[in-house]
């Protein structure tokens, strides 16, 4: 199982991303800007996903919103 960013990069864990859009985030007061660079990422059971920690909260965030740093 593979995960790619938008352009088509592969992702591994650890790797650093950079957010795309402004992304509305649940239960967060200010959206995700873009541009804002999520480091140490975790791959999740599903290769359209990855975790990081963004704004002080650890986030699933869509591999489509997000490009390798």
């Amino acid at each position: 199982m593979e995960v790619k960013d938008s352009n088509g990069n592969p992702l591994t864990e650890g790797d650093s991303v950079t957010i795309t859009k402004d992304l509305k985030v649940k239960g967060m007061a200010q959206a995700l800007k873009r541009g804002t660079v999520v480091k140490n990422i975790r791959l999740t059971n599903s290769p359209a996903e990855i975790e990081g920690r963004a704004g002080g909260s650890m986030l699933v965030i869509k591999t489509e919103f997000v490009k390798k740093a």
